[in-house]
């Protein structure tokens, strides 16, 4: 490397030769090209590009050309914008490798990145997909190992994973079905008559689950990063009860007190299980992305909803209890004046008549009361509606993005 006053540095960015002095280099607004004045032997500087030739002091990065020639107009100008007709997520990319952020970009420009849905999260995680290898270079040179990742975390990548998936799927609505069936009143006088039968199917379905869920860990990539995804503790959460309830129970359900209610919580959390089939059906898996991509709304809706109900909470409780001090809303008759005896009581009524469900349990009997509980309720409509109609946009772009992809990986498969 020649990094001395007189030499000339030449980068060379997907074909396009640029020539710079030393000294420039090393005070570049781009990192990835300053950090080259920092290297001293060859193998440092190929961390930083894609190759280097040493006689004429060029470096090669094999990066979008046309992507980098906006980013030096930034360079020169200050001002950085999107390449016309290239991918707003595709540019990203090509600036977090050069160093660059979201902040960077001019405003229009940055408009037209949140217009894509994504959080400055998930656009990091996208780009960093985009430089990951490709499917086909993965399968050549995975092996089986990959074949066994493949057919585990994705469902119709094959034939034996789609018989794998409706395999889970029976596992999953048996193991609800016999959940269901357990809370019945005459199952305890079943369950005595078949009690080997049930043990049986039970523990097929949790070995089939320990099973699948122990083979997904094995053969993962990163096996820290597949314990810190949620659908994975889900599993682990779901699985867990049923070997700690055998501990406890050491082999029978005779137990009573705390140490059986604690037994009856953890059979409980089976229910978990369901959740498993965000794996195979687009719809969950559409619910939870929209979810994770609507954090900020979802907070928006919990805040509004939140102070809304303490103001009118407070408000029924002055007018149906605090106004009335010798307690004539409490009468045989109407007996509804208990129900805001304090600003926590009068939440409940608060809450669901923001949310318009109205159970009629809590009503309010005076003029003032009911003035309110009117203007609770359209109050309610208006600060719901505003969050939600964001979260249902995500829902149908997220739909469509899910759909997509979903066709996309299978015409794949096809050919």
């Amino acid at each position: 490397m020649k990094f001395d006053e007189k030499s000339v540095c030449v980068l060379n960015v997907g074909g396009t030769r640029y020539a710079f002095p030393a000294e420039v280099i090393r005070d570049f607004p781009l990192q990835r090209v300053s950090r080259l004045h920092t290297c001293v032997t060859e193998k440092e500087v190929l961390e930083v590009c894609d190759d280097y030739d040493q006689d004429r002091n060029e470096f090669f990065f094999d990066r979008h050309a046309q992507a980098f020639v906006f980013i030096m107009l930034y360079v020169r100008s200050g001002k950085l914008r999107f390449v016309p007709g290239v991918c707003a997520i595709s540019f990203y990319s090509e600036m977090l490798y050069w160093g660059l952020g979201s902040a960077h970009l001019e405003f229009c420009c940055q408009r037209r990145l949140d217009d894509t849905g994504y959080s400055e999260e998930d656009l990091i995680m996208r780009a960093e997909e985009n430089e990951s290898p490709s499917e086909v270079e993965m399968e050549q040179g995975s092996g089986w190992l990959e074949w066994m990742r493949r057919t585990f975390e994705e469902p119709g990548s094959s034939v034996v994973a789609k018989l794998l998936a409706s395999l889970s799927i029976i596992f999953v609505i048996v193991s609800m079905v016999m959940l269901c069936m357990s809370t019945l009143p005459d199952w305890d006088t079943a369950k005595q008559n078949t009690v080997e039968e049930h043990r049986i199917v039970e523990a097929v379905c949790i070995g089939w689950f320990t099973a699948e869920c122990v083979v997904r860990f094995l053969v993962a990539k990163d096996k820290l990063v597949f314990l810190c995804q949620p659908l994975n503790l889900i599993d682990v959460a779901a699985i867990t009860p049923y070997y700690i309830s055998m501990v406890m129970s050491g082999g029978t359900g005779g137990l009573s007190g705390v140490a059986g209610v604690t037994l009856r919580v953890l059979r409980m959390m089976r229910v978990f299980w369901l959740v498993k089939l965000a794996r195979h059906f687009l719809g969950l898996q559409t619910l939870g992305l929209t979810l994770r991509r609507c954090r900020n709304e979802m907070a928006t809706l919990a805040i509004f909803l939140t102070v809304a109900t303490a103001i009118y909470s407070a408000l029924a409780q002055l007018l149906e209890h605090g106004l009335d001090p010798d307690h004539r809303n409490l009468d045989d008759r109407s007996n509804r004046g208990g129900d805001y005896a304090s600003i926590p009581a009068a939440a409940w009524w608060a809450v669901i008549s923001m949310t318009t469900v109205g159970y009629g349990d809590v009503y309010p009997v005076t003029i003032g009361g009911r003035m309110l509980g009117g203007l609770c309720v359209v109050s309610g409509i208006v600060l719901l509606a505003l969050p939600i109609t964001f979260i249902y946009h995500s829902f149908v772009q997220c739909y469509h993005e899910l759909k997509l992809r979903s066709a996309r990986y299978t015409h794949t498969n096809t050919h």
